[in-house]
């Protein structure tokens, strides 16, 4: 569909408004997680039992995010004065245990502003944007691009944990080589304990709203 032979930047930006046509909203992505984890599904086309599982669990972590998460009233202040119109353009899948914090959290900070605008679209439909932002050589979601809403221009990049989970990963990959299902469970439990707040802080220092 892309030629190689394009400019670089041109074409990058022809495969994110490509991307962007195809995307949805919070809301809509929601209802996606919750039919596919009645019906014991998941996003992506490798269907296993693991991976609806981990969409069941994600669709109700997300609904729990979605009604405790509280957002800071001094974060409130200053997103609301952020004047630059641009898209937070995100790729995850159903079954992504980082995006189940994550996402409520982009979509509470985007509802506060109608500058910021977020859009989601499936990473395994878009591979040709997803190599373009990949973390370490790896495609790990969930992966927060930031676009100018009129240029498409990437202005930042954010994924796929925070700053302190990101460190937890770091250290338990460096003791043990790989993440446990046992480190996943952590990896939860961090989360939930901090209330989403380490993501709120990577956010609005990416953003320049401190």
């Amino acid at each position: 569909m892309y030629t190689l032979t394009e400019n670089p930047i041109k074409l990058t930006k022809v495969i994110l408004e490509n991307a962007l046509n195809q995307s949805i909203g919070y809301e809509e992505y929601r209802e996606l997680v919750h039919r596919l984890a009645v019906k014991n599904s998941n996003t992506g086309p490798e269907k296993t039992e693991a991976l609806a599982n981990y969409t069941q669990l994600n669709d109700r972590r997300m609904r729990r995010w979605d009604k405790t998460l509280r957002i800071p009233e001094d974060v409130q202040s200053k997103i609301k004065t952020y004047n630059k119109r641009v898209i937070w353009l995100v790729l995850t899948e159903s079954w992504c245990g980082d995006a189940s914090p994550s996402l409520p959290v982009m979509n509470k900070l985007t509802e506060l502003n109608p500058n910021i605008e977020l859009k989601i679209v499936l990473r395994d439909e878009h591979p040709e944007v997803m190599d373009r932002f990949l973390t370490n050589g790896s495609r790990s979601i969930p992966k927060l691009i930031v676009l100018d809403s009129q240029t498409k221009g990437v202005l930042e990049e954010w994924g796929p944990r925070s700053t302190k989970a990101t460190q937890m990963v770091m250290d338990e990959k460096a003791k043990n080589g790989k993440l446990s299902p046992e480190f996943k469970e952590e990896l939860q439990v961090f989360y939930n304990k901090d209330k989403g707040q380490d993501i709120i802080n990577d956010l609005t220092q990416l953003f320049a709203l401190k």
